[in-house]
């Protein structure tokens, strides 16, 4: 119970940060809401549902990456990078309570972004729903692992996104994979890369922040 007290305890911490300083969840949705604007407009007329797809998948992936660029913010900011890894309790727990952080201000991004995109392009079904969350567990999942890797570098805005976005790739092949055909493939596959990059995270994470 101690390791999930400590995970709720650093979650709740980020989590009241964000609703006092109002920075990062703000600015995504602007993002998100300005890419799908942009593209309605960009696309020529009748370019089909493929095309809306990964104008929707590109929209998420980068606001992620913007949510992950201000996720060690604060600590870096203030310097408790060092008394957080000192800390008296499990470095995984850092991890996890930065996923869960992460993954929530994404999922409001996408309660905002999913209909917007329904109403732009086309509509939503269940599968891209069910797509759209598991990719967000791996995105968040690799995403918060590269931000702990970027967060001591001195070109930190440019070290996260070469480590972050080729690692998601695979997620936005199978997310637009699940989204147009083939779905229970895909989902599976979305799936097994939330498994193997989750708990390679996990179990790496506590060796990046040493030596970070």
């Amino acid at each position: 119970m101690t390791y999930f007290s400590d995970v709720a305890a650093l979650a709740r911490k980020d989590l009241l940060l964000e609703l006092r300083a109002k920075e990062t969840l703000p600015a995504m949705l602007l993002f998100v809401l300005s890419s799908l604007t942009i593209f309605h407009f960009a696309l020529p007329h009748g370019s089909g549902r493929l095309a809306s797809l990964g104008v929707l998948w590109v929209a998420l992936v980068f606001t992620a990456l913007l949510g992950l660029t201000r996720a060690f913010v604060p600590e870096r900011e203030q310097g408790l990078m060092d008394a957080l890894v000192l800390a008296p309790c499990d470095r995984s727990a850092i991890w996890v309570a930065k996923t869960v952080a992460v993954l929530a201000f994404l999922g409001v991004a996408e309660i905002v972004a999913l209909p917007a995109f329904a109403a732009f392009f086309s509509g939503v079904d269940g599968r891209m729903v069910g797509a759209v969350a598991l990719a967000d567990l791996g995105i968040c999942a690799v995403g918060t692992l590269t931000g702990a890797m970027a967060v001591a570098g001195r070109a930190r805005e440019l070290i996260l996104p070469l480590l972050f976005l080729p690692l998601v790739i695979p997620v936005v092949v199978g997310g637009v994979g699940a989204s147009i055909g083939a779905g229970g493939k895909y989902l599976g596959f979305l799936a097994l890369y939330d498994a193997i990059f989750g708990l390679l995270a996990w179990a790496s994470f506590e060796y990046v922040v040493a030596e970070t």
